[in-house]
């Protein structure tokens, strides 16, 4: 009997050590997951924060777009072909950064998605939304910089056309 004892306080030992092995591994792993989901909302606060930025980019890419058509159109009247045509380039490049903007913004969003399907929490899927939103408003911005670049570039050919009607 006492050799049974001594078996049973060997084996309750053993599993003594076995679930305090386990109670730390489980606290270290809890407090891996709770640094991962500081640093996952983190991740997603900075990519709702560069969605947003990229939607002021778009937006002042779309303004510069819009001030190069409108530059354009006046230097068109005024018969000054080579001006129109420099609007014209002016107005592509800004609607080609309101472009990169907006991927950017996108770019934002997915890697907000990202996270709120890794970690449901409100505030990553609010960054989610908002950064989704940016999207949205940087691609309109982008359309409108797009559409003032082709008015320049139109300005601009008829600026060339009525050079080359009043040099003939």
């Amino acid at each position: 009997m006492p050799e049974d004892i001594s078996g049973f306080r060997k084996e309750l030992t053993a599993l003594q050590q076995e679930v305090s092995g386990l109670k730390l591994s489980y606290k270290n792993l809890h407090l891996s997951y709770a640094d991962t989901l500081i640093a996952l909302k983190g991740l997603t606060l900075h990519a709702s924060e560069a969605a947003k930025r990229a939607v002021k980019a778009a937006e002042n890419a779309a303004r510069a777009s819009t001030c190069c058509a409108n530059a354009a159109k006046e230097a068109a009247q005024a018969s000054v072909v080579a001006a129109a045509e420099m609007a014209a380039e002016a107005a592509n490049a800004s609607a080609q950064a309101a472009m990169e903007a907006a991927a950017s913004a996108a770019s934002a969003a997915a890697a907000t998605a990202m996270a709120v399907a890794h970690h449901a929490e409100d505030a990553s899927a609010q960054a989610s939304a908002d950064a989704a939103n940016a999207t949205q408003l940087a691609t309109e911005a982008a359309a409108h910089a797009v559409a003032m670049s082709n008015a320049a570039a139109e300005y601009a050919r008829v600026a060339r056309a009525t050079s080359s009607d009043s040099s003939n």
